[in-house]
């Protein structure tokens, strides 16, 4: 009873930051965000073919990614033998561009052994996203990390001293260098490091069912790898460690390697870290 009154909390909270009919699967969904629904215990499903996690709770999450097009079709096998297929339409967003100057130059076009070392560090990074355990540590919704201006949007196509690069794969918010940071929702800690090149003090939290949150940029990190934490703990302090041109958090936001928009989480939608 308490995993369902938990859903249902989350589900409340889905229903208040996307457009969904009724207690089902929703009719869109915007690019970059996350879909959290019940579906009906002892079901499975695969989202656009692949298997993806039902809680004995009936919970079942998946996100669209920045690029998607969609349809995303979701199959659902019902306990009774039934099969429903459901196509999801995905509704585009457009980009701003955002040109960032000022940029240390080896960050942005580094020579052959620092590309090798990124290479390396995203690899780690991008291994522990793909964690899938039945936790529902997202089952609250999500608080800010920190109270400050958006200085830097998801999906941005950003443009460092001139040179286009990838979209901006989270939001940047902007306050002073110590600002204690805060876990968004409750989860495990999958990794800590405090100097990687790009993202120098960098951070993960893994919610359940594949939803993760990154930190980076910190300028001192509080909690270790293995280490639970629950919604407004302090995971460590704001900074501009890596590729970074004054103190902020970035917040990156993913299911598994679909990165997706922290604004439109649960909680999040529609209010404001100040």
């Amino acid at each position: 009873m308490r995993k369902r009154a938990r859903a249902g909390a989350l589900l409340a909270l889905c229903l208040a930051a996307l457009p969904v009919a009724a207690a089902s699967l929703p009719p869109s969904v915007s690019q970059g965000g996350l879909v959290a629904t019940i579906v009906p215990d002892g079901s499975t499903a695969t989202v656009n073919g692949k298997n993806v996690r039902v809680g004995a709770d009936g919970m079942l999450v998946f996100g669209a990614g920045r690029d998607e097009k969609g349809p995303i079709t979701v199959v659902l096998n019902l306990p009774g033998g039934q099969r429903e297929t459901t196509r999801i339409d995905v509704t585009p967003r457009d980009w701003p561009m955002e040109r960032v100057n000022g940029v240390p130059p080896k960050t942005v076009n580094p020579p052959p052994d620092i590309a090798a070392r990124i290479q390396r560090e995203q690899a780690d990074v991008a291994a522990a996203r793909k964690r899938d355990d039945d936790r529902e540590g997202f089952s609250r919704g999500f608080i800010w990390p920190v109270v400050g201006r958006i200085s830097g949007r998801f999906g941005s196509q950003r443009i460092f001293n001139g040179t286009p690069k990838s979209p901006h794969p989270g939001m940047d918010i902007a306050v002073p260098q110590g600002t204690p940071v805060k876990a968004p929702a409750d989860g495990v800690v999958t990794f800590a490091k405090p100097d990687l090149y790009l993202t120098g003090g960098t951070v993960l939290i893994d919610h359940g069912f594949g939803l993760s949150s990154n930190f980076l940029h910190l300028s001192r990190i509080d909690v270790k790898v293995g280490q639970s934490v629950q919604q407004g703990d302090v995971i460590g302090a704001a900074g501009m460690t890596g590729r970074a041109t004054g103190p902020h958090v970035h917040w990156g936001f993913n299911w598994f390697e679909v990165r997706l928009d922290p604004m439109l989480l649960p909680g999040i939608a529609g209010t404001s870290p100040h």
